[in-house]
């Protein structure tokens, strides 16, 4: 007698969720996936994981639905497991999810790491976080530095953020900025992968991590997993690097799963120690301290530097953030903020009296943002919104504390000025010596004796 697979639902945002898939799921005739459930980026539910990705089991492909559906699904489709697949949210809230999973008479599963990171032919090194907003993006930056500094050819994996046609988002190479154009890269997309091919490290993204890393490892010497999110690593890592924000001391502690990212990781980079409130990194140590005593602790700071301070000295002016930190990462200020005070801006102007659409929802979602303006771009749209809500904002000048220039991608007819912002390690170890614990690294060539003329 055939055994009836277990109908599962996998409750994701267009990232782990496809990963989750792809690792246990598919081709796997013990189960039938019956939906995607999406959250958090907008405009995904309504699509389809299409065929060409889903295999052989689905060749209609497989819906994905908003995630406020996820009681009527359940029991429309008798649900049995209901696997939770994505990051960046608090214990409290996973377990809200849970307790109603259950009542509605489905198991509730959170898929392990021996399950779904992939194991690579070439070394890999891992960067995640606790939190968004943690400063992820700079310490990865310093990583591909100091390897590239040993020799090595660094290629750069990135997070997924497929949010556009995903059958042409199976695996995305990015080697110079014109492939953001011909990828249709949104704003999020641009802010991680720009930085890297501006210092010459092909990243690699997209939607199925298993063919992505063995186009990688063609080209690679060590791989560095860019993670996002929080999320934990898609791969294997050889050497686990995990970045704590001591502005959010105690989230180590409390958001899935950044405390498993603490758990595994071989060294800690505390960031921002510069601005943070002593307690706050007198916390996070301590959590370091019982959590994980043999990681290797890298204090760090992440000085800012602006381009035309004169642009915020005693001007009323917006600053615009980057998106997922506000947002999701639920971080009241950035780097944007944080120049706005050291250079005496006059006034912070609030630009919820002038947002457009989209833009609109994004502060009726997420309420706690405040007097900043998260760089939202999604798709089109929502950038011409972002666009429009900039033009009606009645400022000064404009702060742009993303992490990367919004002016070749928006049109902004106010003065500006860019915050830009590097991670600085604070005595030792540093990143270099941390690293070279891991890798073999060359052994400084001596400099040739000069013979003097005897007189």
């Amino acid at each position: 007698m055939a055994i009836k697979p277990k109908r599962v639902i996998i409750m994701g945002a267009a990232g782990r969720d496809f990963h989750n898939f792809n690792c246990v799921y598919r081709d796997n005739k013990q189960y039938q996936v019956v939906a995607f459930t999406a959250t958090q980026i907008p405009d995904i539910e309504g699509r389809k994981y299409p065929a060409k990705l889903a295999g052989k089991l689905y060749p209609k492909g497989i819906p994905i639905v908003a995630e406020e559906e996820l009681p009527v699904l359940i029991d429309q489709y008798e649900v049995d497991e209901v696997v939770f697949s994505y990051s960046d949210v608090s214990y409290e809230y996973v377990m809200s999810i849970g307790a109603v999973v259950n009542a509605c008479g489905a198991d509730f599963k959170l898929l392990g790491v021996e399950k779904t990171m992939l194991k690579s032919k070439k070394p890999v090194v891992s960067v995640c976080a606790i939190r968004t907003g943690c400063g992820k993006s700079q310490t990865t930056r310093k990583v591909c530095e100091v390897l590239q500094s040993y020799g090595l050819k660094v290629v750069a994996i990135r997070h997924p953020m497929p949010y556009g046609d995903l059958t042409k988002q199976i695996c995305q190479r990015f080697a110079k900025l014109s492939d953001l154009n011909k990828h249709k890269c949104t704003i999020e997309e641009r802010e991680e992968y720009e930085p890297h091919i501006m210092s010459g490290v092909v990243v690699y993204a997209g939607v199925d991590y298993g063919e992505i890393l063995k186009e990688a490892e063609k080209e690679a010497d060590v791989i560095v997993w860019d993670g996002g999110n929080n999320d934990v690593s898609f791969y294997d890592p050889d050497v686990q690097i995990t970045v704590v924000d001591p502005h959010r001391a105690g989230h180590e502690l409390s958001y899935y799963p950044g405390e498993t990212n603490l758990l595994i990781a071989d060294i800690v980079v505390i960031n921002k120690i510069d601005t943070a409130p002593p307690e706050g990194v007198d916390d996070v140590r301590e959590s370091i301290a019982l959590l994980n005593p043999e990681a290797i602790v890298i204090d760090a700071a992440s000085p800012i530097s602006v381009d035309k301070p004169n642009l915020i000295t005693g001007k009323r002016v917006l600053v615009v953030e980057d998106g997922p930190t506000l947002t999701h990462g639920e971080m009241t200020y950035g780097a944007g903020v944080v120049a706005a005070n050291k250079f005496g801006a006059a006034e912070l102007v609030d630009p919820r009296p002038y947002t457009v659409a989209s833009i609109t929802k994004t502060f009726e979602k997420y309420p706690d943002i405040g007097t900043l303006l998260p760089a939202m771009g999604y798709g089109n749209k929502q950038v011409k919104d972002l666009e429009k809500t900039i033009a009606k904002v009645k400022a000064d000048s404009v702060i742009i504390g993303t992490p990367i220039d919004l002016r070749r991608i928006i049109k902004i007819s106010k003065p500006t000025t860019r915050v830009t912002y590097e991670l600085q390690e604070i005595g030792m170890p540093d990143m270099k010596s941390a690293l070279a614990k891991f890798f073999k690294v060359p052994a400084p060539k001596k400099a040739a004796s000069k013979s003097r003329k005897r007189k």
